[in-house]
């Protein structure tokens, strides 16, 4: 029984749908969230890779598996696996994605891939048109149902994301790393977003500071007791506030932001402590690094 309760607690979607209507895209936004992703499983299969999930005892918790007409025969089934996994008494979603019969034709022509049902019918407009017939019943059991006729790749990401991601949970899609670095040392190759404190008091040119780093305690309260400081740091945290929800929206998953003194060893390290402070309390997921603290 508590097996069979941590299971339930398990977050186990189905996806299915017409075919060009965007389901590896789907996947690829399922992989961004953490879910355990398997691609085109016959239904067949279906009811045992839940119980070999079931016996995982809750080490995977997010699940989505794709199932559709590649499957040819074995998609037959899917009925009678949905029953299977009701009689198991596991919890299931379905998501099921479709698209206009012209926007498909246009996609395929573009794409110069073959429609599955093709050999069989001889025509993308004939086997659209078959494989809606064979999915109608499937897709009045679906939890959802996402037209992507009109959808960019970037609009069906975030509303994977927001459909299946707990709310409380959100902010963790975007992963963010806050590197400190010394401008005499060279810009950073790959940072988002770069941030230049040079304007800050410098601790350096305080012989009993000089030798301690942005870690330091008394770096940090010298560097942040003066109201430049404050005020940047207001600002920076407003703008930040503003900015990463609407890259969120946008589909990124990882950012990298730099902050920049001289050296890389005060300024920069304590700006770059106090944002991962302020981050995490949003509740973003932080990485940091002080690249050039220890150089000379």
């Amino acid at each position: 029984m508590e097996q069979e309760t941590r299971f339930n607690q398990v977050r186990f979607v189905i996806i299915t749908g017409l075919s060009g209507a965007g389901k590896s895209i789907v996947v690829q936004s399922f992989e961004d969230l953490g879910y355990f992703c398997v691609d085109n499983l016959p239904p067949t299969f279906i009811p045992k890779f839940a119980e070999l999930l079931r016996q995982s005892e809750g080490r995977i918790n997010k699940i989505a598996l794709v199932s559709d007409i590649r499957g040819g025969k074995f998609f037959e089934s899917l009925q009678s696996a949905l029953e299977q996994l009701k009689e198991l008494s596991i919890e299931y979603e379905i998501l099921f994605l479709e698209a206009d019969t012209l926007e498909l034709i246009k996609r395929f022509k573009e794409t110069r891939r073959k429609h599955p049902l093709w050999d069989k019918y001889k025509g993308v407009k004939k086997a659209i048109e078959q494989e809606q017939k064979e999915l109608e019943l499937i897709r009045t059991k679906a939890n959802m149902i996402i037209n992507t006729s009109t959808m960019t790749p970037k609009q069906l990401k975030e509303k994977i994301s927001r459909r299946y991601t707990p709310k409380d949970k959100y902010q963790e899609n975007l992963s963010i790393s806050i590197m400190s670095f010394g401008f005499k040392h060279g810009l950073p190759l790959d940072p988002d977003l770069v941030f230049d404190v040079r304007f800050l008091p410098n601790p350096y040119y305080l012989d009993d500071l000089r030798p301690l780093s942005g870690n330091d305690k008394r770096i940090d309260e010298y560097v942040r007791g003066f109201q430049v400081t404050q005020d940047f740091m207001d600002k920076l945290l407003d703008m930040l506030k503003f900015l990463l929800p609407n890259y969120l929206k946008e589909g990124r998953t990882q950012l990298i932001i730099a902050i920049g003194c001289t050296g890389g060893k005060h300024r920069s390290v304590v700006l770059a402590n106090w944002l991962k402070e302020q981050l995490i309390q949003v509740g973003y997921l932080i990485n940091i690094q002080h690249r050039d603290i220890d150089k000379t």
